[in-house]
């Protein structure tokens, strides 16, 4: 059977085409409370990888009303020396996540988590959660902590990213009653679903690329029952029924860092908005805020300055009142 993509093109250079979702994205309300604007939880980082979560939490505490993080010790102490610029973050020790995430909105998992190998027989083990927390390998606790949180709570809405994807299996997602948002780029599409989605060589094989990318998207949507923003030159974004690819930004978005940040924007807008918009939403902002950028620095912009930028993009967006 011949599929063939059918996918809406949102553009940062066509206002109208991202308005749809502009008139569907939550503000949040001039009598609202503490909380009642979003909580996410961010797990992640490591003893290789130090930034990467703190800069999710950072672009996270801009729209949530609280962020709580738990990290290596190295990294909470890290996160802990920022206190006077994040205010709204809490530090969590790893032994306390279980309960944060019946408190929280949404649970990020994965930004600068390890990734490596292991034996079939370490993967086979169901682990208990206090047995998880005395793994010393980190990419073994990758694995074990990303299972028995998807396996344990079904109901809560997951954002999936970098090292989670890289070592989880894609059946956990089938369990889910909530559908679960993966952010993968290319290299991480591939090793969790199995196959390539990067640009052929050929020129021939690349004009056919846009549609065999959002193909291949729509179908491991489907499949798996979750939503993929696959992060590439354009943004591929599916739920396995309706697909958007992004277009915009430009080559600044390809230094280390930026897939964090998305990753912590779509946690925060998916805590009150539904997992489409606020995976498209995010890709927009982000390419749209790159764009502004480089008004004033060209392609020599870095992760702080897009962390800076981003809520005065979206404070000129058109929003529905």
């Amino acid at each position: 059977m011949l599929y063939v993509a059918c996918f809406m093109i949102v553009k940062t250079s066509d206002s109208k085409s991202v308005k749809p979702f502009l008139n569907r994205f939550k503000l949040p309300n001039s009598d609202s409370h503490k909380g009642q604007n979003g909580k996410v939880l961010i797990i992640g980082g490591s003893s290789l990888f130090h930034s990467a979560s703190i800069w999710a939490a950072e672009i996270a505490a801009h729209f949530v009303d609280m962020v709580h993080y738990s990290s290596t010790q190295e990294n909470n102490e890290i996160f802990l020396s920022l206190k006077k610029k994040f205010r709204n973050g809490i530090v969590v020790p790893h032994k306390n996540i279980l309960e944060y995430i019946d408190e929280d909105d949404v649970i990020l998992i994965g930004p600068g988590m390890v990734r490596g190998k292991l034996n079939k027989k370490l993967k086979m083990k169901n682990k208990k959660f206090s047995d998880i927390l005395k793994i010393q390998d980190e990419a073994e606790y990758t694995y074990h902590l990303t299972k028995y949180l998807l396996e344990n709570f079904p109901n809560k809405k997951f954002v999936l990213d970098a090292g989670a994807l890289q070592m989880m299996e894609p059946e956990w997602l089938l369990n889910l009653k909530t559908k679960a948002i993966l952010t993968p780029h290319q290299g991480e599409f591939e090793k969790l679903f199995g196959f390539s989605v990067s640009p052929s060589i050929s020129l021939r094989m690349n004009q056919y690329s846009v549609e065999k990318k959002s193909i291949a998207v729509e179908e491991q949507a489907k499949k798996y029952r979750c939503i993929i923003l696959l992060k590439a030159v354009d943004d591929y974004i599916s739920d396995g029924d309706t697909s958007y690819i992004v277009k915009g930004g430009n080559a600044g978005l390809t230094k280390g860092g930026t897939g964090d940040v998305l990753a912590g924007l779509v946690s925060s807008f998916y805590s009150k908005n539904q997992a489409v918009e606020s995976c498209v939403m995010s890709s927009f902002i982000l390419k749209k805020t790159a764009e502004q950028l480089f008004l004033g620095k060209a392609y020599w912009y870095n992760i702080s300055n897009i962390i800076e930028h981003i809520p005065s993009t979206i404070n000129q967006l058109n929003f529905t009142k």
